[in-house]
């Protein structure tokens, strides 16, 4: 009783069919596809910019440093 049998599966299986149509579901199986390509390049796009931070933060630390051991050279 608690499980479902094939032929619960497959009355379930008409009824997607019959409301979403043979052709809906593979369109909205590539709207869903795209949403996913769209998503792991906004992830690749946060990684580019943390890495780009990092080297920022590096180049003004020894940026900073050349400057302060000029300054003691200097003074």
């Amino acid at each position: 009783m608690g499980s479902m049998s094939i032929w619960h599966w497959l009355v379930v299986a008409v009824i997607v069919l019959l409301l979403f149509g043979r052709g809906k579901i593979p369109e909205l199986m590539g709207d869903v596809a795209k949403g996913i390509k769209s998503f792991k390049a906004g992830m690749k796009e946060d990684d580019v910019a943390a890495k780009a931070d990092e080297v920022k933060k590096e180049l003004e630390t020894k940026v900073g440093e050349t400057v302060s051991k000029t300054e003691q050279k200097a003074g």
